[in-house]
């Protein structure tokens, strides 16, 4: 009776070591908890982008093999409207005005848009005042811009040839010459979109880390090489983020073209979103416009992939 009793005492429980710890279940249930909360806090934002992002963008595509203009039932014509928009001169035109204007405006930009952060993110005088005002043009009505740059840029007494004028400059047509509108609509659209553009490159430029920057330093580098070797490389997500975003407004851009100059003069200014106005409102050309917006949407995500492709490639070699 002693010696089977000592055995028992001795064997251990497995009952009780095959049983989980208790902080283990508390923490495996909290995650779910927190996972849970995650998708209740989640789902407002995901109804919004289901019904207003992803539901049209379903229509768009199937109305794009139809023919339909509003007033009668859409009508499957397969791969009709596609053969038409890429026979289309005006669409033509439309791609391509797009497609120059992004290249204006987007690389551009991103450059004068980095210069501008990396100065306001020193310890300078009026900083908050300056960054302030690099960003009103963001919040400011696209309206009440293109009506400012009209009168700047008007051909008869616009303040752009006054310029030119004292410094002995023959004064432009700007917004009424094919050669000069586009490049004059993308330097408006710079202008505009600088802020947004800074503020994320003054975010990033926050997150640099100080040790990494003290180091280069102490090892002798000077400003450029502190800037080429430490502050470019962890600016990486910041410059991938800037250029998706600017492909997007650059190929969603309507209505600066639409408020200056109407697609002109001679289709110098037709881009891509206003082409696709003109067909589905003036034209009533619904299902056709829907082809146009389905081939905006795969030349934005060409563009984007590009850009993840190159973003890729230079990690790998670092």
């Amino acid at each position: 009776m002693t010696m089977s009793t000592e055995r028992r005492q001795a064997a251990p429980d497995r009952s009780a070591t095959d049983r989980p710890p208790v902080r283990k279940r508390r923490h495996s249930g909290m995650v779910r908890a927190q996972r849970r909360a995650g998708y209740v806090l989640l789902a407002p934002a995901l109804l919004n982008v289901s019904i207003f992002l992803g539901l049209p963008l379903v229509l768009a595509f199937a109305l794009s093999f139809t023919d339909y203009g509003f007033f009668a039932d859409p009508e499957f014509i397969g791969f009709a409207n596609y053969a038409e928009m890429f026979a289309d001169p005006d669409f033509q035109i439309s791609v391509w005005n797009t497609i120059i204007y992004t290249l204006m405006v987007v690389p551009v930009a991103m450059g004068i848009a980095l210069i501008v952060a990396l100065a306001l993110n020193m310890p300078i005088r009026a900083r908050a005042t300056y960054r302030v005002m690099f960003y009103v043009p963001v919040v400011t009505a696209t309206v009440s811009v293109a009506t400012v740059w009209l009168w700047i840029l008007n051909p008869t007494f616009g303040l752009a040839n006054e310029i030119l004028a004292l410094f002995g400059l023959p004064p432009s047509r700007w917004l009424t010459d094919p050669d000069t509108a586009l490049m004059s609509l993308a330097m408006i659209g710079i202008w505009q979109g600088l802020g947004t553009k800074m503020v994320i490159y003054l975010a990033a430029l926050q997150g640099v880390d100080p040790a990494l920057v003290e180091a280069a330093r102490l090892d002798g580098a000077n400003r450029w090489q502190v800037f080429w070797n430490v502050t470019w490389p962890s600016l990486g997500p910041a410059h991938f983020f800037v250029f998706v975003t600017s492909i997007i407004a650059s190929f969603q851009v309507f209505d600066l073209v639409y408020v200056t100059t109407q697609g002109g003069p001679a289709n110098s200014t037709r881009v891509l979103v206003y082409d696709i106005y003109q067909n589905a409102f003036s034209r009533l050309q619904l299902g056709y416009a829907s082809a146009e917006s389905v081939f905006m949407f795969a030349l934005i995500a060409v563009f984007i992939a590009g850009g993840l492709w190159l973003q890729r490639s230079k990690s790998d070699d670092n």
